[in-house]
């Protein structure tokens, strides 16, 4: 089998694929566990039976290779089945965040116009009570109620083995829809090629060898679930499949599964960081934690507290995931480029900026089929994005002497305070530390003497509230003079994006009603 790490610069098209392995994963007799559902144990035969009913009921359906469908499911033995049966078919899988209610939701069934729309009993209602369809033309089909055996359009589906659509690697496998932080979201046209870079790039990034056992906690409507779903056919591993993330629940799956690798997003970190410390077994650890977002701040006490290894990357989805990797264990760095990716950090006019100075990330690839193709019906972000075969993230970061990088933040997501740049994100990641917030949203203002000033919008943990004086009081060690905010406003809940960022765009400017540090 060829593998990214032996692979030269150029490969043809008939390597690196997604469903070829996949086909001949589940036709294996190999009895190891590939999938774990919270005790449920499945081998690739066990696994067999429910992808090729799935198969079965969508060619009886009527669909064809490169129809859409779209998946609006919880973790579930089922959903995995079905995203497998999708895969092999040639149809392209639109995942759903569970979380999308409303105009978010109407927009982008709308937007991908997928023939089918599959869904459970528990988001049924969100279609069955609407005032108007949400789900513009596609049928919608209740998974939990359809009888596998019998096609909806009234004839017996005939079953059989697993069949296998020829796809070429740069047919659309998946459309996964971006964050929409200050939008709309894109719908990234995620390839055959790009899914099984993805997986790969996963392994190495979390340094997953054979016998290792991954908790995939991560809804599969994100990349982060998405790009696991291969691992156990690359390498003979478990998934440890849980319906979804749960504090109080964490340390006892983590103890019972005998887990060995956590992604780490959203937040997930800090989460386990403020439960109680006899929450988590004096015995129990967690060998090598993987992801992004760990501040150099924390990255000491979450190795002492959690007991692991921090393998920290940078990455997007238009890229196929992943970027970097540190691999040194530098707090705070998200390490260098892996070896298929060539990063530059590029001022304005497209020059290099000097070292330790802010640039925008600009990827390319030695690697074909490494960055998206494009955005689904979007040449607009397209053109913005991809510029002479390099994809221009509208990510900053900045590299030290040593060559290690250092993520910044959206370069949209930035201000200017007195002569200096200031990144959100970093201001962020000092308020996160402090034990009675949630999480905060720093912005640009209008200043009356030039340039902008800083405004804090912080939600607290329930119950739990600080004087925004002994709040300036805790940062002002903590930043530079700069990077302080002048302007702070309670806020009781933040509008989030499917991957649960703070949709910025929603937020008021009017500062009208904020705390103001340099009135006080």
């Amino acid at each position: 089998m060829t593998r990214l790490q032996y692979l030269p610069q150029r490969i043809d098209n008939d390597q690196f694929d997604v469903a070829p392995l996949l086909h001949a994963g589940l036709l294996s007799d190999d009895p190891h566990t590939v999938i774990d559902f919270q005790g449920q144990q499945l081998s690739p035969q066990a696994l067999r039976a429910d992808v090729a009913a799935f198969q079965a009921w969508l060619a009886a359906e009527g669909l064809e290779k490169g129809d859409r469908v779209a998946v609006m499911l919880g973790n579930s033995v089922q959903h995995i089945a079905l995203i497998y049966a999708i895969v092999l078919s040639g149809l392209v899988w639109v995942p759903i965040n569970t979380k999308l209610r409303g105009v978010g939701l109407k927009y982008i069934l709308e937007h991908s116009e997928p023939t089918l729309l599959m869904l459970d009993d528990e988001f049924a209602p969100l279609f069955e009570e609407a005032g108007e369809r949400l789900e513009g033309n596609a049928r919608v089909v209740n998974v939990a109620r359809q009888d596998w055996s019998v096609s909806s359009r009234g004839g017996a589906v005939v079953g059989g083995g697993l069949a296998l659509t020829p796809c070429d690697v740069g047919d659309t496998l998946c459309l996964i829809y971006t964050s929409g932080t200050t939008g709309a979201p894109k719908g990234v046209t995620f390839t055959h090629r790009m899914m099984r870079i993805a997986t790969e790039a996963a392994i190495r990034v979390a340094d997953i060898k054979a016998g290792d056992r991954a908790f995939l906690w991560e809804p599969l409507c994100h990349i982060g679930g998405a790009q696991m779903l291969l691992m156990p056919f690359l390498e003979k591993v478990t998934l440890l499949v849980v319906e979804r993330f749960s504090a109080s629940r964490f340390w006892g799956q983590w103890q019972d599964t005998r887990a060995t690798h956590l992604h780490y997003l959203g937040g997930v970190l800090d989460i386990l960081m403020q439960l109680p410390e006899d929450a988590k077994p004096a015995d129990v650890h967690i060998p090598i934690a993987w992801g992004a977002g760990v501040s150099a701040s924390n990255w000491q006490p979450i190795r002492d507290r959690l007991g692991c290894e921090l393998r920290e990357c940078y990455g997007m989805t238009e890229c196929s995931s992943f970027a970097t990797l540190n691999e040194t264990g530098k707090p705070g760095s998200i390490g260098r480029p892996l070896p298929w990716i060539t990063l530059s950090l590029l001022d304005d006019n497209d020059q290099p900026v000097p070292v330790g100075a802010a640039g925008q990330i600009v990827l390319e690839s030695s690697l074909e089929g490494t960055l998206l193709p494009g955005y689904w019906k979007n040449p607009e972000a397209t053109a913005k994005a991809l510029r002479s075969g390099r994809l221009y993230t509208g990510d900053m970061a900045r590299q030290d002497a040593d060559g290690d990088l250092f993520f910044i933040g959206r370069a949209s997501d930035s201000m200017r305070v007195r002569g200096e740049n200031v990144s959100a994100w970093e201001v962020e990641r000092v308020f996160a530390d402090h034990p009675c917030i949630e999480m905060s949203a720093a912005m640009g203002v209008k200043s009356a003497i030039g340039e902008q000033e800083i405004f804090l919008h912080v939600k607290f943990n329930e119950g739990q509230s600080v004087d925004w004086a002994e709040l300036v009081d805790w940062a002002r060690p903590r930043l530079a003079a700069f990077q302080l905010p002048r302007y702070f406003m309670k806020i009781e809940r933040f509008d989030l994006t499917p991957s649960q960022r703070i949709q910025k765009h929603k937020l008021s400017p009017d500062t009208g009603t904020a705390w103001d540090r340099a009135a006080k």
